[in-house]
């Protein structure tokens, strides 16, 4: 992988989404080259595998825009489908998922870009994990998608290093 300066000098939005981008890079590295056999296995006790943690990771960055642009969002699982969010189903592929992610990593980009100001900000939803009434801001969101890419592409180094012993950041 090539390092890409991440700094984007006057501009915190660029600066944040390279380095949001920089941790999806990192979880897709972790899939290159392998089979659709190989994406889907589980190497370790875990449930987890490196396609459904591509899936899940656009289908976590969806769910955050749509959040923030007040829309509802259009993969919202139940508990009977809870599981499909973190492997592929018929019709699922490793490149169609990610190409999927390719869409929404374009409208979060566009989504950004348009909002008067990284503090604007929008409520988060009645959950037991999130403090009652609580808004957060753009800036705050864009930090919970590093967060979240970072933590999965932790999982994917180890999934992948487990498969054939590829280190992705090798």
């Amino acid at each position: 992988m090539a390092q890409v300066s991440t700094e984007v000098p006057g501009d915190e939005r660029g600066t944040l989404l390279a380095f949001v981008e920089a941790q999806r890079a990192a979880l897709r590295e972790a899939a290159e080259g392998l089979s659709e056999e190989q994406a889907a296995s589980r190497p370790s006790v875990s449930e987890l595998s490196l396609s459904g943690l591509l899936k899940h990771a656009a289908e976590c960055e969806l769910g955050w825009l749509r959040m923030a642009q007040g829309r509802p969002d259009e993969t919202v699982r139940s508990e009977a489908d809870w599981n499909e969010a973190f492997r592929l189903v018929e019709g699922e592929s490793v490149p169609s998922v990610l190409a999927y992610w390719d869409g929404v990593a374009r409208e979060t980009a566009a989504f950004i870009a348009a909002v008067p100001s990284l503090d604007d900000s929008f409520p988060l939803p009645p959950a037991p994990w999130f403090p009652a009434d609580t808004k957060v801001s753009m800036r705050w969101l864009l930090l919970h998608l590093m967060e979240e890419f970072a933590r999965h592409a932790g999982h994917a180094d180890i999934i992948r290093e487990s498969l054939d012993g590829t280190r992705a950041m090798g």
